[in-house]
């Protein structure tokens, strides 16, 4: 199936109402209660069919390397929600890896 839009909408609704049951939500903006949004989704995706292996590392590195890119982490091992250990286990990364330069990312990955 390609519907990304409809897939997404209904993997968040779902992930959203079963939230809302697990924990009150905060007080919301009049917009977000219109527009039944909480603050946990981005309003937008974009959708990327993977080329090649080079593309699918670029991606792969760019996801491991997000939590460094906007000050969560100082290194990508430290985000303890990333798959980053799995793969430097594999041999794929060192471990200081995004740590003390950023490594250079593709021109698709300044967006925010």
């Amino acid at each position: 199936d390609s519907d990304f839009s409809t897939r997404w909408s209904l993997i968040k609704a779902g992930f959203s109402r079963k939230l809302n049951r697990a924990s009150p939500s905060k007080p919301q903006s009049a917009s977000r209660i219109a527009k039944r949004q909480r603050s946990i989704w981005q309003r937008r995706f974009w959708e990327h069919l993977i080329r090649d292996e080079q593309d699918f590392m670029e991606h792969v590195n760019y996801i491991h390397l997000n939590p460094v890119k906007h000050d969560l982490v100082t290194a990508a091992i430290d985000w303890p929600h990333s798959t980053f250990r799995e793969w430097m286990a594999r041999g794929v990364y060192s471990q200081d890896w995004g740590s003390d330069r950023m490594p250079e990312l593709p021109d698709w990955s300044v967006r925010d």
